[in-house]
């Protein structure tokens, strides 16, 4: 049962990645310099979407890990 558990994991955190790079860039250190003003906007659409799914896939990946920790009989 480890084997499938450490793919689905591997998969996630692929997964995970992409959907993080994927978001739209923030300021980033431009903002501490100057580079852009920053205002309160929401989340709509895909945008949204991207952002719930970052959300799920992080959650998923911790309660792997925490599965993959668990002691094999």
């Amino acid at each position: 049962m480890q084997a499938p558990l450490l793919l689905a994991q591997m998969i996630l955190a692929i997964a995970l990645i992409a959907s993080i790079l994927l978001q739209q860039r923030g300021t980033g250190l431009g903002g501490a310099f100057g580079g852009e003003v920053t205002a309160y906007r929401s989340r709509r659409g895909i945008e949204r979407t991207l952002f719930r799914m970052t959300v799920l896939l992080s959650v998923l990946f911790v309660a792997f890990s925490l599965l993959n920790l668990l002691p094999q009989n």
